[in-house]
């Protein structure tokens, strides 16, 4: 059918996401009969804690939680997300004002997108890094100047070669550490020196930072450097670390004065999250050490098997990465699309391709260790005969 009307403008190149395609893909196969291995998304197969679903189920029998809920959230959830800042990072935020709850921190980056840029304002964005930095920008209006990413550079932006450009139209920077995909953690100084390079330039620093607690020796957050709220904003979820990717619930944490334009535009977009999944919310975020520690024993299983993987696979990697996924180089001679394809059409296996992060993720692929230990050595098994 043809339409009537065009597409917007604003779309320009932005194109469906990656994972949103290749699901779709995989479904099909399964429905063909194909017994697909997904070791491709960071979508956690775990349950959140039980008096988590408890919380859930005793204030979704309460006559009174099904109405609108606060734009800036319930007072208990900042209150919150407040406590567990200072309990694992060390970290002192008011929560009336420098804590904003959100429905994921997926919907954060696009509020960000659109409360800060104006059409040709430009963005710092990670190659490689997650795309949705990349298609918000493009929303928005702003336009991408990628800071590139290699393995010979641990991973991290070259800070003086940055700012010998000209960074006079940069008003954003999206920084991802612990990184995704690559999973490098974030070293002594680092942030520091970020903090020094935004403020120089006058550029927000945006801290994507989900996988804090997967498999780090330590939690780090950004806001912990002095003068860091003067120029950065950090974004959290419970997707990850508390097993909640679809209950949908983050936070944006910083200084008043950008949480407020923020929610100028945020309280535009939505009417609120339902007050049970912020009251599990708060119990989620009151879960001691004891929570992450068993969490990360069960990754820490399933990580050398995503190891023996790549090994099999032909791959490279660093036994020192962190966060959700492993991250290695292909063969040489082959790119991650080839392996990734080779695996999926060959042995049901579906892998992610390390190009859809970025061009300098192009002789890479990615595993996620959302999957049990029985499909992960089953994968395995499979990718042993991959010629």
């Amino acid at each position: 059918m043809e339409k009537i009307i065009p597409t917007a403008d604003r779309l320009g190149d932005v194109k469906e996401y990656y994972f949103s395609t290749k699901l779709r893909e995989v479904a099909k196969l399964r429905a063909a009969g194909k017994d697909i291995i997904n070791l491709g998304i960071g979508s956690p197969d775990l349950p959140p804690a039980p008096e988590v679903i408890e919380a859930l189920q005793a204030a979704a029998a309460r006559p009174d939680a099904h109405g609108y809920q606060p734009y800036a959230g319930r007072p208990e959830l900042r209150e919150a997300f407040a406590g567990w800042y200072h309990r694992f990072f060390g970290v002192s935020l008011n929560p009336e004002t420098e804590l904003l709850p959100l429905i994921g921190s997926k919907e954060g980056i696009m509020h960000i997108s659109m409360a800060f840029l104006n059409p040709g304002d430009e963005v710092l964005v990670p190659n490689p890094g997650y795309p949705t930095y990349r298609s918000a920008t493009e929303l928005a209006g702003g336009v991408i100047r990628d800071y590139r990413l290699q393995e010979a550079n641990d991973w991290l932006p070259d800070l003086d070669a940055l700012e010998a450009q000209d960074l006079s139209k940069v008003k954003i920077m999206w920084v991802n550490y612990p990184h995704m995909p690559t999973g490098t953690a974030v070293p002594d100084g680092f942030y520091e020196a970020l903090v020094g390079f935004a403020r120089r330039n006058k550029i927000l620093l945006c801290n994507d930072n989900p996988y804090a607690f997967i498999l780090t020796d330590t939690r780090q957050s950004l806001l912990s450097v002095p003068g860091a709220r003067e120029v950065a904003i950090e974004l959290s979820s419970l997707s990850k670390a508390q097993n909640m990717a679809g209950w949908r619930v983050g936070a944006i944490a910083g200084a008043g004065e950008y949480l407020q334009s923020i929610l100028r535009f945020k309280s535009n977009m939505d009417s609120g999250m339902f007050l049970p999944v912020q009251l599990a919310a708060v119990k989620a975020l009151s879960l001691g050490q004891e929570w992450y520690d068993g969490l990360n024993a069960h990754y820490r299983r399933r990580r050398e098997l995503a190891f023996r993987i790549m090994d099999a696979l032909g791959c490279q990697y660093r036994k020192a990465q962190v966060g959700l996924f492993v991250w290695a180089r292909c063969p040489e001679g082959k790119d991650g699309f080839a392996v990734s394809d080779a695996a999926l059409y060959q042995h049901d296996v579906f892998l992610t391709p390390g190009g859809i992060f970025g061009d300098e993720g192009t002789h890479y692929v990615r595993i996620s260790l959302c999957s049990t230990e029985e499909r992960l050595a089953e994968a395995l098994d499979r990718l042993s005969t991959l010629p």
